[in-house]
């Protein structure tokens, strides 16, 4: 039932393999290869037709007829990024298609001579902007069009990313969503689109066409947007629909899995990936990132071998071979493979922001900022960069700065433990530690990564002078370092043995406290400690027989009203 439903929503893939089959032919005649490339890998996820079910050649028309010859030799050069001259060749042509590759000539030509310029006069972490100067000459051409209502989808996206080149993100978004009216079929706007959007209440303000592909868009914006499960949803739904052998949402799904840190179901999904695709460069250094993260040498090594026999020169490669030195503590060849991605794509994000690590492993924080703030101005929505300039910050002692990233890292990724750790942190330093308490408990309500949060936490509450809260705390770390296997020689469990023996043996509560103190024998650092307060409990209870008053008289006013044990954690409410 489920399946005929989603079927029945997405409509008849027949239809949608002859949609895609014309999307391809209409793109590659524009020269818009990566939206052929995306139609190409889905159409060859589902099943070919027969002959006579294929779709007809778009229609013909006089001025196609007219320009053709010059479309033809334009379309040659263009093939050789020879972007000038295919423009010159196009002055004058009437038709649709030749005029779109004629504006479209013109801004890769002037995009071509900005990254030059970019890579010749500027270092990769110089701060100064190169524009590209065609582009206010064609967004006068292409307004005036438009506002006659003389553009198509693809004209429409070409303008679209002439606006957002000019930093003109309102007017962007409205032509872009006019150009997936238009021709929704063409994955391109649909990107652009996703790049656009800063929010969930954003994305739901936008008109979109009911059309098969905004699922897609939706996937994808969703995982952009850091809602992991809808996304996984909805690439489930679009898996069952049909779409089951595409190597796109196999990717997409690794790349979600990678989001949520869930390393291990992201590593089996690559690994399948690479078995379907073997060839596949692209979402590479994602994988890579995986790898390193579990410390995975050999495979990353053969990885990055893999990657240089198919094309040592493609960002990927350059950033799969940064991330092996990385784990190979070469901070400086690392980050010189990092800078080598960025010549051959300056709005890399992954490379801006592994640069900045490579930078901050280096102790040189200035150019690590540099290197955060160009990954931002790439994407705003990179929370890795946000997260990075907040550390950055901290060693630098400048905790007010520390806090407004921190806090960005957050609003990106607010159900991650570390962002809100950090955020603690910061509180801290800057005496607010009300907040401080509220963003370590967060931390550890939503699943906390390193197991800090709670030790952070007791540690405020002892500092406070709260010792009912910091008790509670130290039992609840306690008992999720052994439940969760952790070995036994954890750095900080003595601390909270330490602590709790003392708590313990304040509130007259001897057997626990004697627990605690043998439990301290078994850490190096607490040994002392331990047989000290064993000797102090064995006195109590030797002169427990002719109690003295004195003994406990100093204890009496510091008794908290609650008392914890360490089998009553119901009440704990900090």
């Amino acid at each position: 039932m489920k399946m005929a439903a989603l079927c029945s929503e997405f409509g008849d893939l027949v239809q949608i393999k002859k949609q895609l089959i014309s999307v391809i032919y209409l793109c590659k005649e524009r020269g818009l290869v990566h939206s052929v490339k995306w139609a190409s890998e889905l159409a060859f996820a589902l099943d070919p037709l027969p002959k006579d079910e294929l779709p007809p050649p778009p229609p013909f028309t006089e001025e196609d007829a007219q320009d053709l010859d010059a479309l033809a030799l334009a379309k040659s050069y263009f093939d050789l990024k020879e972007y000038d001259r295919a423009a010159y060749f196009l002055r004058g042509c009437c038709s649709q298609k030749a005029y779109f590759l004629y504006m479209y000539s013109r801004y890769l030509s002037g995009e071509k001579k900005k990254d030059d310029e970019t890579v010749d006069s500027l270092g990769p972490l110089e701060k100064g902007q190169v524009r590209n100067e065609a582009l206010r000459e064609l967004r006068v051409e292409l307004s005036k069009k438009h506002s006659a209502g003389e553009l198509d989808g693809f004209m429409l996206y070409l303008y679209g990313v002439v606006l957002r080149k000019l930093d003109l993100l309102k007017e962007a978004v409205d032509v872009f969503v006019e150009a997936t009216h238009a021709l929704p079929l063409h994955w391109g706007a649909w990107l652009e689109l996703c790049n656009l959007v800063t929010n969930i209440e954003m994305l739901k303000s936008l008109s979109l066409p009911d059309c098969w592909i905004r699922d897609f868009f939706m996937a994808h914006m969703y995982t952009e947007l850091q809602m992991i499960k809808e996304a996984l949803q909805k690439y489930q739904s679009l898996i069952e629909a049909g779409f089951s052998k595409s190597t796109y949402i196999i990717s997409q799904i690794a790349v979600a899995y990678h989001n949520i840190r869930d390393i291990d179901q992201a590593l089996a999904l690559f690994n399948e990936l690479r078995e379907q695709d073997p060839y596949r460069i692209e979402n590479m250094d994602t994988f890579s990132n995986l790898l390193y993260v579990k410390s995975m040498k050999p495979e990353l090594s053969y990885l990055a071998h893999n990657l240089v026999e198919i094309d040592k020169y493609r960002v990927e490669t350059c950033c799969v071979i940064g991330n092996y030195y990385s784990l190979r503590s070469q901070h400086e060849k690392a980050a010189l493979y990092f800078q080598r991605a960025l010549k051959l794509n300056p709005r890399c994000l992954g490379a801006w922001t592994l640069m900045g690590h490579e930078y901050m492993e280096m102790k040189n924080t200035s150019a690590a900022i540099q290197a955060y703030r160009h990954a931002i101005e790439v994407n705003k929505r990179d929370y890795r960069a946000w997260y990075g300039l907040g550390q950055t910050y901290e060693i630098l002692k400048m905790p007010f700065y520390c806090l407004y990233y921190y806090r960005k890292a957050h609003q990106l990724r607010p159900n991650d433990s570390r962002m809100l750790v950090a955020l603690g942190e910061s509180y801290e330093k800057l005496s607010q530690q009300v907040e401080g308490k509220k963003c370590y408990w967060r931390a550890y309500s939503v699943g906390d990564v390193e197991k800090m949060a709670l030790l952070k936490l007791a540690k405020l509450h002892e500092q406070l002078n709260e010792s009912d809260d910091a008790a509670q705390c130290y039992i609840i770390y306690i008992q999720d370092i052994f439940s969760c296997g952790e070995q036994l020689e954890h750095a900080e469990v003595s601390t909270a043995l330490r602590y709790l023996g003392q708590y313990y043996f304040k509130n007259k509560l001897y057997d626990e406290a004697s627990l605690c103190a043998q439990r301290c024998c078994d850490y190096n650092d607490a040994r002392e400690e331990g047989k000290a307060l064993l000797r102090q409990i064995s006195q109590v209870r030797d002169q427990s027989e002719t109690p003295s008053a004195e003994l406990f008289a100093p204890l009496s006013n510091n008794t908290p009203v609650r008392r914890v044990s360490p089998l009553n954690l119901s009440s704990f409410t900090p």
